[in-house]
């Protein structure tokens, strides 16, 4: 039965682009057959993320570790000294509870873990309605300095040309419709 298959929901975006909030209206309308794939992550925490809730914060030699060990799915150094990855561990603790993954991850990572779950992989890239838009949400939430403001816009140009690698591209210009067209696309990828 095809809906048996251990399925894998990727969902990709340059920082600033919606993803988390996409992300977080799958885990509430599709909270019977989706789980969130929690990243492991080499940065500091922010505001009030917690660890094993939002990421699992390890230090930067704890990953090289697991790196060397095959323990990720997939894995980047996002921004200069700041790794981030997807443990195997964190799938199958999702598979045995009988769901599927929702991964929440940058744009190469979405990439290659498309790349080892062929067929059984559905990856949503989030695109921004602009990049001047994309600045904008960025400096309203308040947490770059001039210098990663200016990184994370430049990233963003660069991941705006993978697009294409993906499953579905979902324009992010009014949310509520951008969560639509997510859920809808989930919820057919997970009949089929």
């Amino acid at each position: 039965m095809a809906s048996r298959k251990k399925k894998v929901i990727i969902i990709a975006a340059p920082s600033g682009a919606g993803k988390t909030s996409i992300t977080r209206h799958l885990l509430s309308s599709l909270s019977n057959e989706l789980a969130f794939s929690i990243s492991a992550a080499t940065r500091q925490p922010r505001n009030n993320e917690k660890n094993a809730v939002d990421y699992y914060f390890i230090s930067v030699g704890e990953f090289k570790q697991r790196i060397e060990d095959n323990e990720f799915v997939e894995w980047e150094m996002v921004y200069e000294g700041k790794y981030y990855g997807t443990l195997k561990a964190e799938l199958e603790r999702i598979w045995k509870e009988g769901k599927s993954p929702l991964l929440d991850v940058d744009v190469q990572g979405g990439i290659h873990v498309q790349q080892q779950f062929p067929g059984t992989s559905l990856s949503l890239f989030i695109e921004p309605p602009s990049i001047e838009e994309l600045k904008r949400r960025l400096e309203k939430r308040g947490t770059e300095t001039p210098e990663s403001l200016q990184a994370r816009i430049n990233k963003a140009s660069y991941e705006l040309s993978f697009k294409h690698n993906f499953d579905k591209i979902i324009l992010n210009d009014k949310l509520e419709t951008a969560c639509l067209a997510a859920e809808k696309a989930v919820r057919d990828f997970l009949k089929s």
